[in-house]
C-alpha cells in the first residue's frame, strides 16, 4: 500500500463531524445506552441498530425503541435495512417527515447467513440494478439528510461488487460510502482487506469513502487513514468493552488532524480494573434507562462482561458471577470483590474480540449467481429477506 494525500475532515451535509470516526452499527449493542457510553470517552459519529424498513413502515414498538435517541445525542443517526425499494423509501420518509433522524445509513454488509440466503444484506448488491433502485429511492426521500451506504466487498472473491456498487451509489447522490474489506464469504475471518478500501477510495475521489476492519486501537485507525487514503474511519468490534477507545481516537485524530504527518506518539487509555468496573456499571446504569427496566437491563449487560474484562485477572468464578447478575444492587456486590486497584495488563486486553469464526460459503438463494439483474424467483425470495426488526 502507498501513502497518499488525505482530507480527514467529514462533512455529511450541513453536519459537521469534527473526529472522523463512525461507530458501526450493531444489532444489540450500539443502542442508545451504548451510544451515549463512547460519547461520554470521545467525538465521532455514533450510528443505531440496523432496523428493517418494513418493521419501521409497520410503526413495530420495537423498530420506533431502535430509533429513539436520547436529547444528548446531538446527530440523531440510523441505519436501515431493506431489499425493496418502495419500502426503504417509505422508511425514510418517515424518518424525514417526522424528524426522526439528522443521518440515515443504509446496511448492505451484513453476511449473516440466514438475511444472505434470501438475496439481503451482502449478498444484495450482486443484483446492481435492485442495489441502484433502492440506492436512488433512498436518496430521493431523503432529500436534504445526508444518506450514506455502508457495504462488503462482494459474495467472494470471484464475486466482487464493490467498485460497480461504489459508483452507482456515488452515481445516486450518496454523501459517503463505507467498506468493510471483507466479503460475506470471509464473514469475520482473517485479516481485513484495506488494499481494497484504498482501490474503492481511489476509484471515487469525488465522493467520502471510509474504511472499515481491524481498527483495534487508535494507531489502527491513524494508519488505515495513511495507508488508503480514506476520509475516515468505520470502527465495530474493537470498541466492544472498550467505550474508551473513543477517547483514544480523538486525542489520536486531533493531534492528525492538526499535522497529518505527525509521528507523535498515541498515548493510549490504560483503564486499571476499577475503572473498568466503572465504566462496566455506568453501561448497566445507561441501559436500565433506556429499557426502563432494570431486570432487562442486567440480562442486557450480561453478554458485555467478556469484553470489558477480556485480559484482565478476574478469575471465572467472578466472570461467571457477573454474567448472572441480577439487579444494580447485586452487580455492586459482585464488583466490589475486585481489587481495583490492579493496574492494565497490556496486550492480553486488546486485540480482536466480538464475532470472529473462520471463512465460510455464503448462503444465497437458488441461481442467485446466474444474473446481476433481478428475477421473478429472485425477488419472490427477498420478501423474506426482511422479517423481523433488525437486520442483524
Amino acid at each position: 500500500m502507498t501513502q497518499v494525500s488525505l482530507k480527514p475532515a467529514l462533512q455529511y451535509g450541513k453536519l459537521a463531524i469534527a473526529t472522523p470516526v463512525v461507530l458501526a452499527p450493531m444489532a444489540g449493542i450500539t443502542n442508545t445506552a451504548f451510544r451515549r457510553l463512547c460519547r461520554e470517552f470521545g467525538g465521532g459519529l455514533f450510528v443505531s441498530e440496523m432496523v428493517t424498513s418494513r418493521a419501521l413502515v409497520e410503526r413495530t414498538e420495537e423498530s420506533l425503541r431502535l430509533v429513539g435517541h436520547h436529547e444528548s445525542e446531538d446527530i440523531r443517526s440510523v441505519q436501515l435495512y431493506g431489499v425493496d425499494p418502495k419500502t426503504i423509501s417509505e422508511a425514510v420518509t418517515m424518518l424525514v417527515a417526522e424528524n426522526r433522524a439528522d443521518h440515515i445509513d443504509l446496511n448492505f454488509g451484513c453476511p449473516v447467513p440466514k438475511v444472505t440466503r434470501k438475496g439481503g444484506g451482502a449478498a444484495l448488491p450482486w443484483k446492481s440494478d435492485l442495489f441502484s433502485d433502492i440506492v436512488n429511492a433512498a436518496v430521493k426521500a431523503a432529500g436534504e439528510i445526508p444518506l450514506t451506504v455502508k457495504m462488503r466487498k462482494g459474495i467472494d472473491a470471484d464475486h466482487l461488487t464493490y467498485l460497480d456498487a461504489g459508483k452507482a451509489a456515488r452515481d445516486a447522490g450518496v454523501t459517503a460510502i463505507a467498506l468493510h474489506g471483507r466479503t460475506a464469504s470471509d464473514y469475520y475471518s482473517g485479516n481485513a482487506d484495506w488494499d481494497s478500501i484504498a482501490k474503492l477510495r481511489e476509484s471515487l475521489p469525488d465522493v467520502q469513502v471510509l474504511g472499515n476492519g481491524d481498527i483495534w486501537s487508535a494507531g489502527d485507525a491513524i494508519r488505515m487513514m495513511r495507508e488508503t487514503g480514506v476520509d475516515g474511519v468505520v470502527v465495530g468490534r474493537g470498541c466492544l468493552g472498550r467505550p474508551w477507545l473513543f477517547g483514544d481516537l480523538q486525542a489520536a485524530f486531533d493531534e492528525y488532524l492538526r499535522d497529518p504527518n505527525s509521528e507523535a506518539a498515541i498515548n493510549p487509555i490504560q483503564p486499571s480494573l476499577g475503572q473498568v468496573g466503572q465504566a462496566f456499571k455506568r453501561h448497566a446504569e445507561l441501559l436500565v434507562e433506556f429499557f426502563e427496566s432494570e431486570m432487562h437491563a442486567c440480562r442486557d449487560i450480561r453478554k458485555h462482561v467478556a469484553w470489558y474484562f477480556k485480559g484482565y485477572p478476574v478469575g471465572g468464578e467472578f466472570r461467571a458471577a457477573l454474567a448472572q447478575v441480577e439487579s444494580l444492587s447485586h452487580m455492586d456486590e459482585i464488583l466490589s470483590t475486585l481489587d481495583g486497584d490492579q493496574p492494565y495488563p497490556g496486550a492480553e486486553a486488546e486485540g480482536p474480540r466480538g464475532r470472529l469464526g473462520g471463512a465460510k460459503v455464503c448462503s444465497l438463494p437458488e441461481n442467485w449467481l446466474n444474473s446481476r439483474t433481478l428475477d421473478s424467483k429472485a425477488s419472490a425470495d427477498l420478501l423474506e429477506a426482511e422479517i423481523g426488526v433488525s437486520g442483524g
